[in-house]
């Protein structure tokens, strides 16, 4: 059957991006979070992306309307029963993502798909508190989700065929490409990327460059379109140390292994773009 309603539990960065692709499709989107402020706050993000393609001539007035009234928001998970899909964005917290899960089952029905949008938990271990394992995996979208066009479809142990299935078409709906990775610390795309990202920073760290060559031969040498040490920035320091360890305990190889000086850095609080320093310095934003 066709998705019609799908859910998002979760309205914070990746959450609102999710809700808003979705409602960008056409699918009637309900969104869970804790409270009423913590809602509005999600949406009033939605709403600013919207406002702001308007001014840069890339979307209407009457197309950012369409795509508001197809969000409904809700602090009860109860009503994403008549979701046929629902993305999980919380905390990467695995308790909290158990509760979530078995709240979701007891709401949904059964042959509803539930996937984490978790960047580094195991997805068998999160399905390991269902009761229908075979309808849990992992769908892994990338910020900012609007412009970003790729998801990662984490297939675990239990995941069932109809599960997968379903969950490329629905990635396919929302105009995006989807991968099949297998329940591995990193998946695809953060298993290539980040001993990468920590390379640059253990060559910045070894005074071999500073951070603006490193960035510009990774740039004007690779194609990149972004350098590796504007990227941490962009993703948050502390996401790529919180990363790096899950990565570094499941194999246990040095590549994985954070350096010293990303380890100081996430001490020191210097995180990034969203905090106003990483490896760079940011006007606060207005």
């Amino acid at each position: 059957m066709a998705l019609t309603k799908v859910g998002v539990v979760g309205c914070g960065l990746m959450g609102s991006g999710i809700a808003q692709v979705c409602a960008q499709a056409g699918l009637e989107t309900w969104v869970r979070e804790v409270d009423p402020p913590t809602l509005e706050k999600g949406f009033a993000r939605i709403r600013n992306f919207l406002d702001d393609g308007i001014a840069k001539g890339k979307g209407t007035a009457e197309e950012r309307d369409r795509i508001l009234s197809a969000i409904h928001g809700t602090t009860r998970i109860g009503d994403l029963a008549p979701c046929g899909l629902v993305v999980e964005a919380v905390t990467e917290s695995l308790p909290l993502k158990h509760e979530i899960l078995k709240a979701l089952e007891r709401a949904v029905d059964p042959s509803a798909v539930i996937a984490s949008n978790t960047s580094s938990l195991s997805i068998t271990e999160i399905a390991a508190a269902a009761e229908r394992p075979d309808r849990v995996l992992g769908l892994h979208f990338f910020n900012p989700v609007p412009l970003m066009k790729l998801v990662e479809v984490v297939r675990a142990i239990g995941t069932g065929d109809a599960a997968l299935e379903t969950s490329r078409g629905f990635v396919e709906r929302l105009g995006k490409t989807a991968v099949v990775a297998s329940d591995t610390p990193g998946f695809i795309v953060n298993r290539l990327l980040v001993p990468y990202l920590l390379d640059a920073v253990r060559l910045l760290e070894s005074g071999a460059a500073t951070r603006e060559d490193i960035d510009n031969g990774m740039k004007l040498g690779c194609g990149y379109p972004m350098g590796p040490l504007t990227l941490l920035d962009f993703v948050g320091l502390d996401t790529t140390y919180f990363i790096a360890n899950i990565m570094f305990e499941e194999f246990r190889q040095p590549q994985y292994a954070p350096p010293p000086l990303l380890k100081r850095m996430v001490l020191a609080g210097r995180l990034g773009r969203k905090s106003g320093r990483g490896f760079y310095e940011y006007a606060p934003r207005t």
